[in-house]
């Protein structure tokens, strides 16, 4: 599937009804997170980025214990909609995790010191243009995602699980699959409110 940058953009939105169904191979999923990571720009150059992609098993499992960590705390009569909503994350393909290692961060702060206090929202913005990256590249792939922020209920489970190393700090989930249903229209602001431009 080719589209041209800017359509890409237009066209990427949240999808909340994926499935199991993949548009690609899972080496062309691992080759898109591998050239974005390489390539997403990060403040000095200090690429404190890291993502674990999750597949199959470990893709329903990590589902799997977020829906029991909420259980634990999500009211019995409101825990329904949250098990609906799970439940729709787990029916997609994949599940790419976005982490920030914080042991770069903090030797980036030890040698700038002048920027120190910099560092982490830079790292975030880092990080959220590699989110942007992927989620648009899997656009281009025929995927639908969304992000997710199930950090920090789920931090622990998921070092656990998959042997993150300690540094590496939980930033969002984006589950991902192929649509079964488009999303609602999207309303915008008027552009005149929120763009500038002096000549």
């Amino acid at each position: 599937m080719s589209k041209d940058f800017l359509t890409a953009v237009k066209e990427r939105r949240t999808y909340y009804a994926i499935s199991k169904e993949s548009t690609v191979s899972d080496e062309r999923i691992l080759e898109i997170i591998q050239d974005a990571v390489k390539h997403t720009p990060s403040a000095f150059n200090s690429q404190s980025a890291r993502v674990v992609l999750l597949l199959g098993q470990h893709h329903d499992k990590l589902w799997d214990f977020t829906k029991e960590v909420l259980r634990a705390i999500v009211p019995a009569d409101q825990f329904e909609a949250t098990d609906q909503r799970i439940n729709g994350f787990k029916n997609g393909y994949g599940t790419v995790l976005f982490f920030e290692d914080y042991k770069v961060i903090e030797g980036m702060q030890a040698q700038f010191a002048a920027y120190q206090d910099r560092f982490p929202h830079w790292s975030e913005q880092s990080s959220g243009m590699l989110q942007y990256v992927i989620w648009t590249s899997l656009e281009i792939e025929g995927f639908g995602a969304s992000v997710q922020h199930y950090n920090p209920l789920i931090d622990e489970k998921v070092k656990a699980e998959w042997k993150i190393p300690e540094s590496w700090q939980l930033i969002t989930q984006m589950p991902f699959g192929k649509p079964t249903a488009q999303p609602g229209n999207k309303e915008f602001q008027p552009l005149e409110e929120r763009v500038k431009i002096f000549k």
